[in-house]
């Protein structure tokens, strides 16, 4: 195993927050960067920037498996860690999501990932190591109003991960997940835009919610305190990378920390309780 390889990653969700600021991290570092997006204008603004970038939509099976083929060409057929990091969130009320507007969270944020992860692996298996780093969320282990959809989707990849993380044992390929809380990021600016394809607030008994939902998703800047830039994630990454121990999960921001204690002290009601006033 040379450098080179043992230094190639492939980031999804590159067009900008955390992904281009992990992807400009790690080439910083020396990392070969394989830094994707789902849009054809952001592929070629990424290899402006001095960035080796391709086209992967995580909803499109086909666009998946060329994504992986080319990199392999690329990279001589190795691949040393992927950072699954592309996603958007659904706002909305359980009881105003569409099924249909539900599962198109979960393409994007789980089975694409899991497509991925899946193509991936045999790769790593063979070579005899590799890094599997998912970006979940502090909505990965508590819920929230109206975050029902994306809250599901990263419960989901909590499991997956998990599992994964215990199939491997001995392989000496490590999965981890990095569970974020408020990042600066065009986050919200996505959401705001599934938000107004897929909720109807004016036959919703959340009317009023989901005004207050609409000023939250349209202020410019941080709109919770404790927001941190992206640079706290890409720590937890470089870490996930390089250490001989990679943890399973790494917290980052205040928020993430906080409730992951309490949620081991409360009870479910007096969590339920808590969190409705956030």
């Amino acid at each position: 195993m040379n450098s080179a390889d043992k230094k190639s990653i492939l980031i999804t969700g590159c067009s900008s927050g955390i992904g281009l600021c992990v992807a400009k991290g790690l080439q910083q570092r020396g990392y070969r960067v394989f830094a994707s997006a789902r849009k054809k204008e952001d592929v070629t603004r990424l290899n402006e920037m001095g960035l080796e970038s391709l086209y992967l939509d995580l909803t499109d099976h086909l666009s998946i498996q060329n994504a992986i083929k080319e990199i392999l060409r690329r990279n001589n057929g190795s691949l040393y860690a992927l950072f699954n990091n592309g996603a958007y969130a659904q706002p909305g009320a359980v009881e105003d999501l569409s099924t249909d507007a539900l599962r198109q969270q979960f393409e994007t944020n789980v089975f694409g990932w899991h497509e991925l992860t899946r193509q991936v692996l045999p790769v790593m298996l063979k070579q005899g190591y590799g890094r599997i780093i998912q970006n979940s969320s502090v909505l990965g282990f508590i819920s929230l109003k109206f975050r029902g959809a994306y809250s599901a989707s990263k419960y989901a990849i909590e499991g997956l991960s998990d599992t994964l993380r215990q199939e491997l044992i001995g392989t000496n390929v490590f999965v981890s997940l990095v569970e974020p809380g408020p990042i600066d990021s065009q986050f919200r600016k996505n959401s705001f835009e599934m938000y107004k394809k897929n909720i109807d607030k004016e036959t919703s008994r959340f009317k009023a919610d989901y005004i207050a939902t609409e000023k939250r998703l349209t202020t410019v800047g941080p709109a919770v305190p404790f927001t941190l830039p992206p640079e706290a994630v890409l720590k937890k990454v470089v870490h996930a990378l390089e250490s001989k121990r990679p943890k399973p999960r790494y917290y980052v921001t205040f928020p993430t920390y906080l409730f992951g204690y309490l949620k081991r002290i409360f009870s479910s009601r007096l969590m339920d309780k808590l969190l409705a006033k956030v």
